[in-house]
């Protein structure tokens, strides 16, 4: 029995020379090993929650950017849109102004056309009309009193209407 006793005191001898040199040489650098790497991860989930933290605060600012720039986009092409209208209306009323311009100037050629067909008309009236009264007449008035009796029949026709038109 004693030999047992001496083997069992020296085992609990020899477990207890264990558990000391296993505490010193692995259970305290294992504890401080995984405590080392729960500190490393907590401070990675600090990390990740800091950087989460500033990706939602850039992604907020870029949607109030996004924001400002569709509001200002609008505010451009409603401007632009404003613009072309103005100068629509401008360039119509330029053209506008062109035709009527375009018109008068028509109007007066023609008024001018019109009082020189006239003229040339009277004109060759005069004369036909002097040939006629020449004939008719005989010798015995002179010119003067011809170009009298032609004005006369050419006012005459003037307020009458020669043809169709009007004088």
């Amino acid at each position: 029995m004693i030999d047992i006793n001496m083997t069992l005191l020296a085992q609990i001898l020899n477990f207890l020379i264990l558990v000391i040199i296993l505490r010193a040489v692995a259970y305290k650098p294992i504890c401080n090993m995984l405590k080392a790497r729960q500190d490393k991860i907590a401070e990675a989930i600090e990390k990740a929650d800091a950087d989460e933290a500033e990706a939602a605060k850039k992604l907020s600012d870029c949607k109030a950017e996004l924001s400002a720039a569709q509001t200002k986009a609008a505010e451009i092409l409603s401007n632009a849109e404003r613009q072309a209208a103005e100068e629509r209306e401008n360039a119509i009323k330029e053209v506008k102004l062109e035709i009527e311009q375009m018109k008068k100037k028509a109007e007066e050629d023609i008024a001018r056309d019109r009082e020189k067909a006239m003229s040339e008309m009277r004109s060759e009236v005069a004369a036909i009309a002097m040939a006629a009264a020449g004939k008719i007449i005989s010798k015995n008035m002179d010119s003067k009193e011809n170009e009298q009796l032609i004005g006369d029949f050419i006012d005459k026709l003037d307020k009458q209407k020669i043809g169709d038109l009007s004088c």
